[in-house]
């Protein structure tokens, strides 16, 4: 699967973009997640070339980068790769994580 389309890529702001935004408002372009627990990635901004921002959730939840590269090259507990959500509709991050904003 491929996890970062043309579209995508020309959806996502690019970083700092929401920085002048309460951080619940930056929206959620893309999901991804491991099929085999229960981590999330939700970005909401991206370099363009390889480094994401947005929310991971995994042990916490948190506001942080991470790296399209990296989630090229991991796998979950089974061994499962991570993958895009390709049913996501793009929201706030407030309606993912209201406990947060």
């Amino acid at each position: 699967m491929k996890l970062l389309t043309q579209a995508n890529r020309k959806n996502l702001p690019k970083l700092y973009a929401n920085e002048k935004k309460p951080a619940g408002e930056a929206i959620a372009w893309v999901k991804f997640f491991t099929p085999d627990n229960s981590w999330t990635w939700y970005a909401t901004e991206f370099d363009g070339n390889d480094l994401f921002f947005g929310l991971v959730d995994g042990q916490d939840k948190e506001l942080g980068y991470f790296s399209l590269s990296e989630m090229r090259q991991s796998k979950g507990p089974m061994g499962l790769a991570i993958e895009r959500d390709l049913h996501w509709k793009p929201k706030p991050l407030k309606e993912i994580a209201p406990e947060m904003f």
